[in-house]
Order: C-alpha cells, then structure tokens, then sequence
C-alpha cells in the first residue's frame, strides 16, 4: 500500500517535494511568459489608436481625434523650415533673410527654471523620465488663437513669430500635438517652463465698434449663427470635410477681461468635447495640475491677469489672460465650467 502525502506533510520528504513543485511552477509561468513573448514577430507593426497624445515619448488615450506631428498631415514644431513657404525658400538660411525677427532656428527649448544643475544635464538630450515631467508641470495654459483654423495658427507661430504650443485645436475639434509634452513651448512667457499650451481655434475677441467677428459669423436660416472661414484662408486642411461649424452658443457672448468689455462667439460643440478630454487626460498624468480654475474668495472666475503670489501658487487650469496682462485669450465666451465640469467627470468616471 502506497502512502498518500500532502504537501504540508512533516514526511522527511517534504521539503523536498516543495522544492520540486516549486521548480515546475516556475517552469510554467516561463513557459507562458515565452509564448506571450512569440506572439509578437519580428517587425510587427503597433497601430495607433488615433486618440493618444505623446509624453516623454509615451501613448497615453484620450478619447478625441488627435493628430501628432509624427503623422501624415501633422503640424511639426521641430522641423526647421518654414512650413508653408515654398520648398525653396523654406531653409533656415533663407528664413534668416526673409524674416530677420527670427533670431534662431528653434521654437522651443528646455523646461529648465524648475531643475537642478544635475537634472539639466541629465534632460539636455531629451533624457526627460516620466517621473520628472510630472513634478515639473502643474499648469495648463488656454489660447485662443486669433487665426481661426489651426492651419493659420501653426503658419503663423512656426513661419513668421518663431513661437510654438503643445497642442492646437481645430474648429471640427481635432487636436494636434506639435511637441512631446517634454519640450517647453514658447506661448505663455512666464509660465512656460511649468505649463503645456493649447492654442483653440477661433478669431478672437473685440471691442462693440470691432467688425471682425462679422467676416467670421452669419446667422443661419434655423436662427442659429454659422461659422464661415473666410476665401482667403485658401484651404483650410480641416481633417473632417464637409465640416460646417456652428459655435456652441448661437449669440455673441459679451463679457470683461482685464478690465476691458469685449464681444466673442463661442468656440464649437465639438472643440469643447475634444478639450474637456484632453483636460481629463492631462489632469490624470500629471497629479499637480488640479482641474480647476483661477477663482476669486467668491469662488468666481478672476477675469484678468493673477498677481505674482497667486500665478506663483497656482496650479491647474487657466488662461493666457491670467498669465499676462496685456493678453484676453480665451475671452469672455469661453466657458470654463463646461471645460472644467466635464473633465472632473470623466476623471470620477474613470476611477
């Protein structure tokens, strides 16, 4: 008669069979890890999802249409060239005499005022780690862009003012990422070293005796208003044809900033969808940047530029106007409680 033993037998032999079952688990767990690893072939290419924004280097989602400068039809910051003067006359060389305001061939540089010595040398290549990024960034900083389309807006910044910003957001709500997050883009003066940008799509905001807003805007024949770029825009690159806009409030929206009563249409349906996403995904990587905005003791929005001790203290969601008193970007239209409301939503959703 043989013997039955267990495991937690005190058998002589116990231990010996705890090292050999110990043996063949581990034995398996490699011959699992190896199949997993076979799956992947040599040369297999990884499809972008077409959502994802790039991070030192890294995918994160964010659930709206975005396009980075490494895709076809992207908007690169890092390239040289004027992007779109003609081919030959697009060399630094020849910007150089075209644009002599353009004093250097870069549009962007180092996140360097919040590092130590030692961790400038270690990001001066582009070494930035995740970790790193995250205790550096805790603000993010609304443009609007005063060109309409982003195709303008990336035209102007990289071919005639040498600036840049992180993202640009289109009218039909597409999102493009012109840099890795890493990179400290030129938008917003003092807070560029601890901010990302994104500059929306829209012409801005005017005084009442301003007739800008009526080469952009039409009433449409439901009592709505359309937004109509105008001809001489030429091509608008838009990723979504046919695309007809219409801000997300029909009226203009009458407000003060620094001080100054300014009239604005608001910003589409379909920017504010994509923005809020991409509130929620930033605010989710980077801890320090809170989702909310510059309030006052009466927990309302601070229409006008923050003193130095309240942008110092500051981290979260604001506009170029809080950074910068002679700036009113994103204007009286933009409404933050959507931007901010939905975004702490998706963020108590995703939980």
């Amino acid at each position: 008669m043989v013997a039955k033993l267990s495991l937690g037998s005190t058998h002589p032999c116990a231990s010996a069979r705890r090292l050999i079952w110990g043996f063949l688990y581990c034995l398996l767990l490699t011959t699992v890890s190896v199949q997993v690893a076979n799956a992947v072939e040599v040369g297999e290419q990884l499809e972008r999802q077409g959502d994802e924004i790039m991070v030192c280097g890294q995918l994160f989602h964010t659930t709206a249409p975005v396009v980075l400068w490494t895709d076809p039809k992207g908007y690169d910051a890092y390239r040289v060239e004027r992007r779109f003067s003609d081919f030959d006359q697009s060399s630094w060389a020849a910007t150089q005499e075209a644009i002599p305001s353009l004093n250097t061939p870069n549009r962007y540089g180092i996140r360097k005022d919040p590092l130590t010595a030692e961790q400038l040398e270690e990001v001066r290549g582009g070494g930035w780690t995740l970790p790193l990024l995250k205790d550096v960034v805790d603000q993010f900083v609304m443009h609007y862009d005063v060109c309409g389309v982003s195709k303008q807006c990336f035209k102007i910044l990289q071919d005639h003012r040498g600036l840049s910003v992180h993202f640009m957001l289109d009218i039909d709500g597409t999102i493009y990422q012109t840099l890795d997050l890493k990179e400290r883009a030129w938008h917003a003066t003092i807070s560029n070293s601890r901010s990302i940008g994104v500059e929306i799509a829209g012409i801005g905001a005017y005084p009442a005796d301003n007739d800008v807003l009526d080469k952009w805007y039409f009433p449409a024949e439901d009592g709505g208003t359309i937004l109509r770029p105008p001809r001489w825009l030429g091509h608008l690159r838009l990723r979504t044809v046919p695309f007809y806009g219409r801000p997300a409030r029909a009226e203009p929206i009458v407000g003060t900033i620094q001080g100054v009563e300014l009239t604005q249409y608001d910003f589409t349906p379909e920017q504010y969808d994509s923005l809020i996403k991409l509130t929620a995904t930033l605010c989710r990587i980077f801890p320090k940047l809170k989702c909310d905005y510059p309030k006052d003791a009466n927990n309302q929005l601070i229409p006008k530029v923050l003193s130095q001790d309240q942008w110092s203290e500051f981290q979260g969601v604001l506009g170029h106007y809080h950074v910068q008193k002679n700036k009113t970007d994103p204007g009286p239209a933009f409404d933050w409680e959507k931007v901010i409301g939905g975004a702490e939503q998706l963020l108590s959703e995703s939980k």
